[in-house]
């Protein structure tokens, strides 16, 4: 395990469930009581852009109340202690990865912490409230600052970097994830389909996915991340 030099780790819901960090969707469908189509897509903003901006502020505020757990600390600890690199490609729009010690983060689906201008495309940090008089920055527009996400219909961040480093890395693990949704979902079979990584599979119960992986671990991620971490490093 100690001899891989170039690793990637998927993280999806399952990491910052354990930290209280609401789940996707709910076991009702919902998102946090609303419906993915009322507050997670380009024309939800546009027929509502208060209702959709007061739900990313409620989700935005959240985050001063929960903490980076186990697995986090963990792979920050990865990061800082192996002989190589160590990327952690996240579905997820929190921050409990940076907090708990990763500085190489790709969002794919974007960050709760920003919003984008859409009028000059800039991004900014943005930990307070944001609202349709919310004046951008750059271009002093308003309104014209969205929620730094990725709604459904549009493409995930960052698509080319991250094919790349699966296509390099010798180590590929998924951490948290269903296995259902894609462009992520496909990660592991384009680097099986490449040949030369390992896989392994960390999550509560077998994914989608869990017979594409050359290795699976079932159970929690705060539990066997550190376990994994320390074969690593070992």
């Amino acid at each position: 395990m100690a001899s891989y030099k170039n690793i990637v780790v998927l993280t999806g819901a399952g990491v910052s469930a354990e930290s209280g960090v609401s789940t996707f969707r709910d076991n009702d469908g919902l998102w946090e009581q609303h419906r993915i189509e009322d507050v997670a897509t380009p024309e939800a903003f546009h027929r509502d852009p208060d209702m959709v901006q007061n739900f990313y502020n409620v989700r935005r505020a959240q985050l001063k109340n929960v903490e980076p757990n186990a697995a986090h600390i963990a792979l920050g600890a990865l990061e800082s202690g192996l002989d190589g690199q160590v990327t952690i490609v996240t579905q997820n729009v929190d921050n409990l990865h940076e907090r708990g010690g990763s500085t190489s983060i790709i969002h794919m689906h974007g960050e709760l912490g920003k919003v984008r201008c859409t009028c000059c495309g800039y991004v900014f940090l943005w930990p307070g409230d944001c609202s349709q008089s919310s004046q951008c920055p750059n271009c002093f527009n308003q309104p014209a600052l969205r929620p730094h996400i990725v709604w459904f219909g549009e493409m995930p961040f960052e698509m080319d970097r991250i094919e790349s480093l699966l296509g390099a890395c010798d180590l590929f693990i998924s951490i948290g994830t269903s296995g259902s949704v894609y462009p992520a979902a496909g990660f592991v079979s384009l680097v099986r389909a490449i040949g030369a990584a390992h896989t392994i599979e960390v999550n509560l119960e077998p994914s989608d996915g869990a017979s594409h992986f050359a290795e699976t671990r079932h159970g929690e991620a705060g539990t066997l991340v550190p376990l994994l971490v320390e074969e690593l490093l070992a």
